[in-house]
């Protein structure tokens, strides 16, 4: 198995809650992204806080990523793995 071969296979069983983590990490990392990530979602910055366990916030970071392609291609490359990923991950985690 080649390494790009195993990082693969190692982004696709990650925990759609480890990702959506992540993401919103390099959300974060922004500041006009992550006014926009909190007037989009309708989320305050406490009901973020408190919803870091929460399946529901955590599906909301990865639909706004994956309501704009190049924040979601962005986020891919700074993450280190595929788009479809984020995409799988958002849909694991709606409701």
């Amino acid at each position: 198995m080649t390494i790009l071969g195993k990082a693969k296979s190692t982004a696709q069983t990650a925990d759609p809650q480890a990702l959506a983590l992540a993401a919103l990490g390099w959300v974060l990392s922004d500041e006009g992204r992550a006014q926009r990530l909190l007037a989009l979602t309708g989320l305050t910055p406490d009901a973020l806080r408190e919803g870091l366990d929460d399946a529901a916030v955590l599906g909301a970071v990865l639909e706004f990523l994956t309501a704009h392609e190049p924040d979601l291609l962005a986020a891919a490359d700074a993450l280190g793995i595929e788009p479809a990923e984020l995409a799988r991950a958002a849909s694991e985690l709606a409701p």
